[in-house]
């Protein structure tokens, strides 16, 4: 509850400095990603906080239905309840129109401000429970679990057909990306490349995708 209320502040922030302020989101997440670092780092002390309690460690990410891992089973329902959010909802359809033409969207009779930080508020919540995940999985809280991630992150979402120039987006496309994504890592440490050579890697493969995404634009 405490992750989620979290997220929950994080996110309502994020989306007021946004409206309020009319800085780009992308900025003011950016910025909030160093404070929530330096936040878990001076209040675990930088030490590793050990998780315990196979009550919280077991669904989020411990344990196996079977010989199946029960974060397959997040996935497959964040993978459905994103479809039918986006797709299939109101919402969905207003997001991707705000995202590909906000003056058209407000035209309209879309409250573009509001929409923002409903967007920004359920996006810092999914990164709670995607926190809560690392921790139940790893059993343990640590400032630096996900750190790095989010190259990987922006790569899966371009690769499965989400424009960042806005208007369109794919759950399902996101998912596939992220599968390839994840084979590319694991083919550049068969490589034996080292960390330092797969960011570079990672980083030039996100503006290949971008590129390619503006001349599908076009």
């Amino acid at each position: 509850a405490a992750g989620l209320l979290t997220g929950l502040v994080v996110g309502l922030f994020n989306g007021l400095v946004v409206t309020r302020l009319r800085i780009p989101s992308f900025l003011v997440t950016l910025g909030m990603l160093g404070i929530a670092q330096g936040a878990a780092m001076w209040i675990t002390n930088t030490s590793p906080v050990p998780i315990l309690d196979n009550n919280f460690n077991n669904p989020f990410g411990s344990a196996n239905a079977g010989q199946i891992p029960v974060l397959v089973f997040w996935t497959i329902a964040a993978l459905v309840l994103g479809h039918i959010l986006l797709r299939k909802t109101r919402f969905g359809r207003q997001a991707l129109a705000t995202g590909g033409n906000e003056p058209a969207a407000r035209f309209s009779g879309v409250n573009t401000q509001r929409l923002k930080v409903t967007v920004l508020v359920l996006s810092a919540l999914l990164a709670s429970v995607a926190g809560m995940l690392y921790a139940g999985r790893l059993q343990s809280g640590r400032f630096q679990w996900g750190q790095g991630d989010e190259l990987s992150v922006i790569a899966s979402v371009v690769i499965g057909g989400t424009n960042l120039f806005g208007g369109s987006a794919s759950v399902t496309g996101a998912v596939t990306g992220s599968l390839l994504v994840g084979l590319i890592n694991n083919g550049l440490i068969l490589m034996g490349l080292e960390y330092s050579q797969q960011v570079v890697a990672r980083s030039s493969l996100i503006i290949l995708a971008v590129a390619l995404t503006g001349r599908r634009k076009q």
